[in-house]
């Protein structure tokens, strides 16, 4: 578990590292979720027990347990930056580090509450509970690099917390899972082959770690199989394509927008995400009924249509006008967004099962 208190002593003195604040919530920020505990534990897990069970021995077998240890690479890396990369990278450690703190107390109170009901599942929940917190404290201890860490205690407290039904949840966990196995790999691998753009020791540890978002993405696919009403039917897949969409779309919007932290990695953020967003969509055919029409080129031009909309956005809210005048410059550019988004949502989807998805 990650202890709140660690970031406890920073607020006495003497530690030399403060409490950063934390972003300002918006659209594009990590969310804290609840959801129907009682629907959770009364779930029947039969259909696909058994897959269920394998993917809990492999959880028990913790495979990372003596992964996440600091070594000297880290003494003095913090200072090697410049204050640009520095700005970025630290945007990065703590967008990262909230995320992945948001999935450590979802799956915590999932695993406390259900325990008694559906044990199975709640050990489960209990181990990738266990490996969330173990990366969002490795990721607070590399912000204290830079005299900075996040109070996760306030952020427990005072983080607003969105309630998903319990199918939402298992579509939103699985996407998160899975692109973050996309993400942290892709990044490993450019890195291996420029290891002059390794701006920080942390990324050495991405080749374990995504592996760990691999593993509970795998849960989420056998624990969807088991629950066949949230893969099957017209339903499904209407859902199946918005939670697509707006995974997507949150990625690729605020990856460009923070482009600069890509840059420093030697990475080009529109690039980069066309192949999370592809791989991520490859993979997710192996349990959606359907899937984004991803290759199409009217996908990434809507999706920059709505970064300029965003961007106008950014300067009115930066304008001197007063707020109901902002509001009606605002206007035209949610319509908008909303109009991009609704055409996406439209386009045709690609059937899973003509996709033939080869992730290895």
């Amino acid at each position: 578990m990650v202890p709140p208190t660690a970031v406890n002593e920073a607020k006495s003195g003497g530690s030399g590292i403060a409490v950063k604040d934390p972003v300002k919530d918006t659209i594009l920020t990590p969310r804290f979720y609840t959801t129907d505990f009682e629907a959770m534990a009364e779930m029947d897990l039969r259909p696909n027990e058994a897959e269920l069970e394998a993917i809990c021995e492999e959880f028990r077998k913790d495979y990372n347990r003596h992964h996440f240890v600091r070594n000297g690479e880290f003494d003095g890396a913090a200072e090697k930056l410049d204050p640009d990369t520095r700005r970025v990278f630290i945007e990065f450690l703590e967008q990262s580090c909230t995320s992945e703190f948001s999935g450590f107390l979802l799956y915590k109170e999932l695993s406390r509450r259900i325990k008694a009901k559906n044990p199975l599942l709640a050990e489960c929940f209990a181990h990738m509970a266990r490996d969330e917190a173990r990366h969002a404290g490795f990721l607070n201890k590399s912000m204290s690099d830079f005299g900075l860490q996040l109070d996760l205690g306030f952020l427990t407290a005072n983080k607003k917390y969105t309630f998903f039904k319990p199918k939402f949840i298992f579509y939103a966990t699985y996407l998160s899972e899975k692109i973050g196995y996309w993400r942290y790999i892709a990044i490993f691998r450019h890195l291996e082959k420029n290891p002059e753009s390794k701006i920080f020791p942390i990324f050495n540890f991405f080749e374990n770690w995504c592996q760990d978002e691999n593993r509970h993405g795998d849960f989420f696919d056998a624990l969807m199989k088991s629950q066949p009403e949230t893969v099957r039917g017209l339903r499904a897949r209407l859902w199946c394509r918005f939670f697509l969409l707006a995974v997507f779309a949150t990625m690729y919007v605020r990856d460009v927008a923070r482009k600069e932290f890509y840059e420093a990695l030697g990475l080009d953020a529109r690039e980069y995400d066309r192949i999370v967003i592809d791989k991520t969509n490859e993979t997710s055919a192996r349990v959606f009924p359907v899937v984004l029409d991803v290759k199409n080129p009217r996908f990434y031009e809507r999706l920059e249509k709505i970064i300029v909309n965003n961007e106008s956005l950014e300067s009115v809210d930066k304008s001197s006008a007063p707020k109901p005048l902002k509001f009606v410059r605002k206007l035209p550019h949610w319509i908008a967004n909303g109009a991009q988004m609704a055409s996406l949502f439209l386009m045709s989807p690609v059937r899973s099962e003509n996709y033939q998805p080869s992730v290895r």
